[in-house]
């Protein structure tokens, strides 16, 4: 009987590890599903990192000062054309 023992206790011990692997926390699936999750975040990140350099350029553009803003205005609403001379006369 004591023969018995060991064996099948260390079996036991080997199923509850397996299942330890397979289906407790840590997991292969759940940390499989944790690094997907992670590929996710890492990208909206850099899109939001690019998004927020966007951004701190253009608002370093517009403290540069309102000639800045000017010449943006005109280029954007169409207002300057081929070919023009743009000069701003000050008062």
């Amino acid at each position: 009987m004591r023969n018995h023992a060991v064996p099948a206790a260390l079996i036991a011990l080997l199923v509850i590890l397996h299942a330890q692997l397979w289906f407790g926390r840590g997991s292969v699936p759940n940390v499989a599903k944790l690094q997907d999750q992670l590929a996710t975040k890492k990208q909206s990140n850099q899109q939001a990192t690019i998004f927020n350099e966007r951004l701190a350029a253009e608002i370093n553009d517009l403290q540069e000062g309102l000639e800045m803003v000017e010449e943006r205005a005109r280029a954007e609403l169409g207002m300057v054309k081929a070919n023009e001379i743009y000069v701003q006369v000050a008062r």
